[in-house]
């Protein structure tokens, strides 16, 4: 005799996690959706009705676009930037002759597990132009006459930050890329090495193709997290100078709690178009990594 399975269980085990979802992920979304149709401050019991001039303002405000411009500079630095850079010390750190290869693991890794308050803080100390070890040795070389502040510079300070969030988000990837190459079998150098391939030959016909999925993989999520640096960059800049490195998440955190008189409509309408533009992106990414899943199945048929 069959007995019917208690599924009722299932969803109050669910429970706790349903309830903690709609009141910190749900709910947010439907009030930063209703603010957008607000002028509100914050302060007010309830803000005015608006419909849809926040968005008309929005569209129409050039610092807005300034955000935007910057947030998609910044990825263009920095995506290239820790993809390479981790995928040669993968390559370097994966290479038999290499010594010590956990002890430089650990310490690039170390970066990861710090916050990025200290992060921003030490850099800031780092990059001083007055007493800063960088300005000292580049002055020391020759390379320098006048002592500049990277992080403070209109010319140097979203590539210096790009670097700085590189170096400390550098372990992440590197996990990835050390994961990929020791999924290669071995037998495959073998092979190559028995049939009189080189290092190059060996890299260029092994290593690289069957590493490329894993690359689109590694891009896109170092896409995402490249959208997401709010932390570091409001310590290291706070979007300055002259709203050079005030990327999108720096512009809504101004406009909802940096101004003098705070607009939570403003800035929700802000954080409803850049959540847009992170679900276009995520589309995009999605769409060519099933194309190439279905080339790969081709390929292998």
């Amino acid at each position: 005799m069959k007995t019917k399975t208690p599924y009722g269980w299932i969803y109050l085990f669910l429970l706790p996690t349903l309830v903690l979802y709609g009141l910190y992920t749900i709910w947010p979304v439907i009030g930063t959706l209703w603010y957008s149709l607000l002028d509100w401050n914050g302060f007010q019991s309830r803000g005015a009705f608006t419909g849809l001039d926040n968005f008309r303002e929005l569209f129409g405000d050039p610092l807005f676009w300034n955000s935007l411009s910057v947030t998609f500079l910044f990825l263009v630095i920095v995506v290239p930037l820790r993809f390479l850079f981790s995928l040669a010390l993968a390559l370097l750190l994966t290479w038999k002759p290499f010594r010590f290869k956990s002890f430089f693991r650990v310490l690039i890794f170390i970066p990861v597990v710090t916050t990025s308050a200290i992060v921003g803080t030490t850099m800031n100390m780092f990059f001083d132009p007055s007493q800063g070890p960088v300005n000292i040795v580049l002055s020391a070389l020759g390379i320098m006459k006048e002592q500049v502040f990277f992080l403070g510079n209109a010319d140097t300070a979203l590539a210096t930050a790009g670097m700085i969030w590189c170096w400390k988000w550098l372990g992440i990837s590197l996990i990835y890329w050390i994961a990929s190459l020791q999924s290669i079998p071995e037998e495959l150098y073998e092979s190559a090495h028995m049939d009189g391939a080189d290092g190059w030959k060996t890299f260029a016909h092994i290593t690289v193709p069957l590493l490329v999925p894993f690359g689109i993989i590694i891009t896109i999520l170092t896409l995402s997290d490249a959208l997401r640096v709010f932390d570091l960059m409001l310590t290291l800049t706070k979007g300055g100078p002259f709203f050079k490195t005030e990327v999108i998440e720096i512009f809504i955190y101004r406009w909802a709690f940096g101004a003098s008189i705070p607009r939570i409509g403003y800035a929700s309408t802000a954080a409803i178009v850049f959540g847009w533009v992170f679900v276009i992106l995520t589309g995009v990414q999605l769409s060519i990594r099933k194309i190439v899943q279905r080339e790969e199945g081709a390929g292998k048929q």
